[in-house]
């Protein structure tokens, strides 16, 4: 029997629709609806150049393949084209009919260029002289003669146009580059009044065409943008210069083929059936939005120093214990440390790198780069350290989908300061989040190792939900030494992983026999329950798992933010199973596996999502949490997002992605009720430290 399964992209997509639930949620403040719309509008551009540029070239292949597979692209792409139509038009509504009416409501008007007044005429056309004339390129298009090159992802204006004074002329059509690449998306005009004025740029080269079109009439204009397959082709990972060929396909990345090509919903058939015969286009590749696209520009929309239209800040916290500890590494040796991110700042873990490069007992620094910032204290203090004399080695993996270009500049810059850099596997991915420092001490080489579900990256760091764990338990410290020994060597290690789950190694045989021992216990009358926290479930195996699990009377949790394909509350086949997804102002990507283990609980913080590409394509590292402590703080964590009835949604087989409700009276928000959960225990800390401090007034964090 086949097993109840959600397609991946189906899936993906009601995720993405979450995020524009938070554009049109009125309780959210508006400058923060404004940047879903943009957080929405990004996710669906790199969907479409990664997910619906596989499909389609699935599509292109022959029935064989395609029975191999055991997919149908075509009902997949028609499928995928429905729905996004659908939230496109959504979009369009919210952003017409309740965006633009809350900004004017605060004297924040979007005009169109019909709405300017002389002055603001003045402006707009000394702005397209002065600063936008040299950015624009103006084509004609001629039927199989004239076909200009789209650039990826950039807007440009169809322009239809007749001869001037001859009104019976045929139509002809052109293109011109919106120049938002080199140019702000939204001037500001003149204020006045006390009211604040803005147009986008894609109305000031509307307002303009008759100086660039100066023989013709101008009958209309509508807006387009073409994504392109963002893949990189290696024809064999296993063979030559893997680097090389990386640097190859990066440089065909913006030219490859058409992904999407997105049109004004109001363009005419005609114009329409020109431009899909212009640029060779096929009817999966069209697909209609708005009168404006990019829509992702709105991360950059001005805030004119309105703060009270945006969040509530929730400074980071300071983890007192590491922060201002007086010996860091001392402070690593007494006890494990546990630091969630963003609630706390992620200084701790930059001084790890920073003290370490200065320390003059450490001789080793190790660290698996997956993302990083584009201005990194951690980079920095890693080329320091070797200035120090110490031996450093960063893994980099170059795969990491549009990070590719940053990692090959970090490797070279390391490469050049000194630092022993390896680089990506054929085949894999290297995805752990783990970093490793030998110190001498006392004759002996001491490990201190950070283990994280996050990148090291000090700029997500702000705004990704993560755990990182600082440790010299060296159950786990010899086994990550281990995992740096195969990056560096690429030899198999001659002893198991009794304590880390790893990939490539013991990882998906470990979970899924934890998953196993579940349903045994269950069958057995022991009591018997699972809890994931994770971005995406998309493993078939692991699914089936899980409803056999259920089936058996396991209870099992789940927090799934993105992608879930297991459908829960089937009935005889995934009753015992609920799924929640939470999508708020921070992202959540830390993932928690808690196995109850009849009693003897099991508790893990990983990198890995249960997705096939991380369990059998990737070197992952799952780790355990052994202190009493830590286990406790995370199982806090967890209680508080189950027990979110503001902006939790319930997964479901319809996609519904209804708000949970409970019978509380209480309003639980997450993500704010984590971060005073995390306030609280850092006041103490500080109450602590200094008692005689006036607690009448209260302590400033």
């Amino acid at each position: 029997m086949d097993i109840p399964y959600l397609h991946r992209d189906i899936s993906w997509l009601s995720f993405n629709y979450r995020v524009l639930q938070e554009a049109k949620d009125p309780s959210v403040p508006l400058f923060e609806r404004v940047k879903f719309l943009a957080i929405y509008s990004n996710n669906l551009d790199e969907f479409f150049r990664v997910r619906v540029a596989n499909h389609r070239n699935l599509l292109r292949v022959g029935k064989k393949t395609k029975r191999a597979l055991h997919v149908e692209p075509k009902k997949i792409l028609k499928d995928i084209l429905q729905i996004v139509n659908e939230q496109q038009e959504e979009f369009s509504h919210i952003f017409e009919n309740e965006i633009i009416p809350e900004l004017t409501k605060h004297n924040i008007y979007l005009l169109r260029r019909m709405e300017l007044t002389d002055e603001e005429k003045d402006f707009v056309e000394n702005y397209f002289f002065e600063k936008l004339l040299p950015f624009v390129q103006p084509v004609l298009l001629v039927k199989d003669k004239i076909r200009p090159f789209l650039n990826n992802a950039q807007l440009y204006l169809t322009v239809w146009l007749k001869t001037k004074d001859e009104p019976y002329s045929e139509d002809q059509y052109a293109i011109i580059k919106i120049p938002s690449d080199h140019l702000p998306r939204f001037v500001q005009l003149p204020t006045t009044n006390g009211q604040h004025h803005i147009i986008m740029l894609d109305d000031i080269v509307r307002h303009s065409l008759q100086w660039l079109f100066p023989g013709y009439d101008i009958q209309d204009t509508f807006s387009i943008k073409l994504t392109r397959d963002a893949e990189l082709y290696i024809d064999d990972e296993f063979s030559g210069d893997l680097i090389a060929k990386i640097k190859s396909s990066l440089q065909k990345r913006n030219v490859g083929p058409a992904s999407r090509f997105v049109f004004d919903r109001t363009m005419p058939d005609e114009l329409l059936d020109f431009l899909k015969d212009s640029f060779d286009l096929t009817r999966f590749d069209m697909f209609p939005e708005g009168r404006y696209h990019n829509n992702f520009d709105f991360f950059s929309f001005p805030n004119f120093g309105y703060n009270h239209l945006t969040n509530t800040p929730l400074p980071p916290l300071p983890y007192i214990p590491l922060e201002q500890s007086v010996d860091f590494f001392e402070s690593m040796r007494e006890k494990d440390h546990l630091l969630h991110v963003p609630y706390h700042s992620y200084e701790s873990v930059v001084m790890f790198f920073e003290k370490a490069a200065r320390d003059p007992n450490v001789t080793h620094i190790k660290i698996v780069q997956y993302r990083v910032a584009r201005r990194s204290r951690i980079m920095k203090a890693l080329m320091n350290a070797v200035k120090a004399g110490k031996q450093v080695s960063v893994f980099i993996e170059v795969k990491a989908r549009f990070d590719e270009t940053a990692n090959l500049e970090w490797g070279e810059r390391l490469e050049a300061a000194g630092v022993k850099v390896n680089y990506s596997f054929p085949g894999v991915k290297v995805h752990s989040k783990l970093a490793m420092v030998i110190r001498q001490e006392a004759g002996t080489s001491k490990l201190y190792a950070y283990l994280s579900s996050g990148n090291f990256h000090e700029d997500t760091a702000k705004i990704y939900c993560d755990y990182g764990l600082f440790t010299t338990d060296t159950r786990l410290t010899k086994e990550v030494a281990r995992v740096f020994s195969f990056l560096e060597t690429v030899k198999i290690p001659k002893q198991n992983f009794e304590h880390l789950l790893v990939g490539q190694f013991n990882l998906r045989d470990d979970l899924q026999a934890f998953v196993e021992k579940e349903t045994e216990n269950a069958l057995a009358g022991k009591k018997a329950s699972i809890f994931l926290k994770m971005n995406s479930l998309q493993d078939e195996q692991m699914i089936q798992k899980l409803y056999e699990a259920s089936q058996a009377g396991v209870k099992i949790k789940m927090i799934i933010r993105g992608i879930c394909c297991l459908i829960p509350g089937v009935k005889g086949m995934s009753e015992n199973i609920e799924v929640y997804s939470i999508v708020d102002r921070f992202l959540e990507h830390a993932r928690v596996f808690i196995f109850h283990n009849d009693g003897d609980e099991r508790m893990y913080l990983s990198s890995a999502d249960w997705m096939v590409r991380n369990l059998s394509h990737r070197i992952e590292t799952i780790f355990p949490i052994y202190d009493e402590n830590i286990k406790e703080i995370i199982q806090d964590n967890i209680n508080i997002q189950l027990n979110d009835n503001v902006k939790s949604r319930v997964i479901d087989e319809a996609g519904s992605n209804e708000y949970k409700r409970d019978d509380s009276d209480l309003a639980v928000r997450s993500q704010e009720e984590t971060y005073y959960y995390f306030k609280r225990r850092v006041e103490a800390q500080l109450a602590e430290m200094n008692p005689e401090e006036d607690e009448s007034e209260g302590l400033m964090i």
